[in-house]
């Protein structure tokens, strides 16, 4: 697909995804520019997942309004929607990720009460 300046595109960036504009196409990579955010980047460190004992916990804003940065082409979606208002969409993103974690943590917790009633159902009666 052929990319043209002004053209509105969802671009997934390291771990978040946004709604930007081309700005140049420069062949196999495109110069777009924030316009929104439809996914918040993950925090943590990425090589070890649910790790929190790590030498560096990586905190990851979503990138700015209108900053620019470079994507692979393969990479783009053209956008077709209405291009929601950055501050709109940075504030739900970063809530629905915030709802996505909470759900994890109840998700584990709940587990862990389970492996737990397994663990001494198993050993406790085991002979």
């Amino acid at each position: 697909m052929i990319w043209n300046p002004g053209d509105i595109v969802r671009v997934p960036y390291k771990t978040g995804e946004y709604v930007a504009e081309v700005v140049e196409n420069h062949e196999s990579k495109l110069l777009v520019k924030v316009l929104a955010v439809t996914k918040f980047p993950t925090q943590g460190d990425l090589h070890t997942s649910y790790e929190v004992d790590v030498p560096l916990f990586h905190q990851r804003p979503a990138l700015s309004y209108q900053e620019k940065f470079m994507v692979p082409v393969q990479s783009v979606i053209r956008y077709n929607g209405a291009i929601p208002d950055y501050k709109e969409s940075l504030k739900n993103a970063l809530e629905r990720e915030m709802e996505k974690l909470k759900k994890m943590s109840a998700w584990a917790q709940r587990c862990l009460v389970e492996l737990e009633n397994i663990h001494k159902e198993t050993f406790t009666n085991a002979k």
